[in-house]
């Protein structure tokens, strides 16, 4: 996380600039929702379950679009053509998928090819949250820009896997803080930093796009981007200026705006997302209120 504040530069904030804070200058497992508007939050903020049926008759034709030229769906790509995200205030309902090879994204059932996914994204499994489905499709959150960028999959080949999470995070920047929820209970919540008014933290749903390390950086055990991106920098360090949940060596940021928009949390809610018994899955909803 390379933001004013943060310790002086070195090889990791050239290597990995793209995932600080809404600047994040170094960056961070794993989760079908029907085709009304994706599901909300139920009692205590937790989702709603929805019994979707995966496999319902296909009745649109996967197309076969050339993959050639068209935009990666990463942190470092930009998709113009995605469809924005309608419910960006509801937490989707912890269904997850994952390419097993590229594979093209449409702008809607049936339509045209406007990206492709990539089966890893910073170096982990590439897992996106569904917030809506048709029969023999789903749709995803992607994390390129611009923010709030989704997609549409097609389930009518062998190319994704399916599996659910009960875990999702919900960040109040109003109040500073972060909360964790697993299996409709809160795990823990913390005072955190988030961006300033010159570089706030972005709002909407999101998603646990990764999780690195790099020893040559002090300021944070592990950093956890997200599929979000800063609204003030297009870029820094050379970067996409990805948004992302990490640690920092002093206190004295928690519970106010002290970041360049990421999302900093104190050592032992670090050591609960990477605890190894229950950790934190790549693919995580995370809604920013």
């Amino acid at each position: 996380m390379s933001e004013a504040t943060q310790p002086a530069p070195n090889r990791w904030l050239v290597l990995a600039a793209w995932v600080t804070g809404i600047a994040l200058v170094a960056t961070a497992g794993a989760l079908l929702a029907p085709s009304r508007p994706a599901p909300g939050p139920g009692p205590l903020g937790h989702p709603v379950e929805l019994g979707v049926e995966l496999h319902a008759p296909v009745v649109a034709a996967r197309p076969v679009p050339n993959l050639a030229g068209l935009p990666e769906a990463s942190t470092f790509g930009t998709v113009p053509g995605a469809p924005a995200d309608a419910s960006a205030e509801e937490v989707p309902d912890g269904q997850l998928v994952h390419p097993t090879e590229p594979v093209p994204v449409f702008d809607q059932p049936g339509g045209a090819a406007i990206a492709v996914l990539p089966t890893t994204q910073l170096g982990s499994d590439t897992w996106v949250p569904v917030i809506a489905d048709e029969p023999g499709w789903v749709q995803v959150l992607l994390p390129s820009r611009p923010n709030g960028s989704t997609g549409w999959l097609s389930t009518q080949d062998n190319t994704l896997t399916i599996r659910s999470t009960t875990t999702w995070i919900v960040i109040d920047r109003a109040a500073f803080r972060l909360t964790l929820y697993r299996d409709h209970q809160q795990i823990g919540s913390w005072s955190v930093g988030v961006g300033t008014a010159a570089a706030p933290t972005p709002a909407g749903r999101t998603f646990v796009l990764a999780s690195m390390t790099d020893a040559t950086q002090t300021f944070s055990p592990v950093i956890f981007p997200l599929g979000i991106h800063s609204a003030t920098f297009s870029t820094y360090g050379g970067g996409p200026g990805t948004t992302g949940i990490h640690g920092w060596p002093t206190t004295d940021v928690f519970g106010r705006p002290s970041s360049d928009g990421c999302i900093r949390v104190p050592a032992d809610a670090l050591a609960t997302f990477t605890n190894p018994a229950a950790p934190v899955p790549i693919g995580t909803p995370v809604l920013i209120r």
